[in-house]
Formats: C-alpha cells, sequence, structure tokens
C-alpha cells in the first residue's frame, strides 16, 4: 500500500493557493460556502479534468471510492453531487477565470525563454479547448 502523497496533491501543491485567494476575495466567492468552498470546488473539477470525469454523478462517485484520502487531496468539505450542484450555481466563475489568468501569466513567464523550434512574429497560443459535460 502506497503510504506517500497522491499524485494529484503533488500537482495541487504547485498552485499558488494565496494568488487563488486573492481571486476569491475578490469576488466574494466563500461568503456563504456552507462548507464547500471555492478552492473544494476548484479541486474537485479539476480532479474531475484530469480523471476524465463526464458528470456530477461520476465525480462524486470516483471521490467517494476515495474518501479516506480526501483530505490530504486538499479537499476539506464533503464532495457529494448536490454540494457539487450547489457550488456550480453559487460561485462566481469569474474567480476561476481569473485564476486562470494567473496561471497563464506563470506559465508564460516560465516558458518565455524556452525556444521552440521555430522563428515567429508573433505570440504562439496554445488552447486546452476540453470540455466537462455536467448536463
Amino acid at each position: 500500500m502506497n503510504a506517500g502523497r497522491t499524485i494529484f496533491a503533488q500537482l495541487v501543491e504547485h498552485l499558488p493557493h494565496k494568488e487563488f485567494q486573492k481571486c476569491v476575495a475578490r469576488y466574494r466567492g466563500d461568503s456563504n460556502p456552507r462548507g464547500f468552498t471555492c478552492w473544494d470546488q476548484y479541486l474537485a473539477m479539476a480532479f474531475a479534468q484530469l480523471t476524465y470525469r463526464e458528470s456530477l454523478r461520476d465525480i462524486e462517485a470516483c471521490l467517494s471510492a476515495m474518501q479516506g484520502k480526501l483530505y490530504h487531496m486538499g479537499f476539506r468539505g464533503k464532495v457529494a453531487r448536490s454540494t457539487l450542484a450547489d457550488a456550480n450555481d453559487a460561485h462566481d466563475w469569474r474567480v476561476y477565470a481569473d485564476f486562470a489568468q494567473v496561471l497563464i501569466a506563470t506559465a508564460r513567464r516560465f516558458n518565455a525563454a524556452e525556444p521552440m523550434g521555430v522563428e515567429l512574429k508573433q505570440s504562439l497560443y496554445a488552447l486546452d479547448s476540453t470540455t466537462i459535460d455536467l448536463c
């Protein structure tokens, strides 16, 4: 049995949590969390993205199968389908849009000096168009 940290927890540790909290504060995202914060919602959606979950029921089933590891993965609230649905409805989407811009800026700085193998006159952007169907 693995006694170390999960890969998901190791990935999450690299996220700028203070920047995320600034985004939450900007839009008062956790003004009425009912035990499920914006950070918990972000972790649930990031987990769903990384594990190719297709619905709220699928996300709930997968996370509940790992109930004993959720705290160590960074989750503090109970992850239920209705809780995820309520969070998706109540939390301001701009929190996540702003945080995405923070992550994009970080990636830009990190990769600015890397050669691409071709010379371009303008900036090149790669966009991830992966979607998670929640209906």
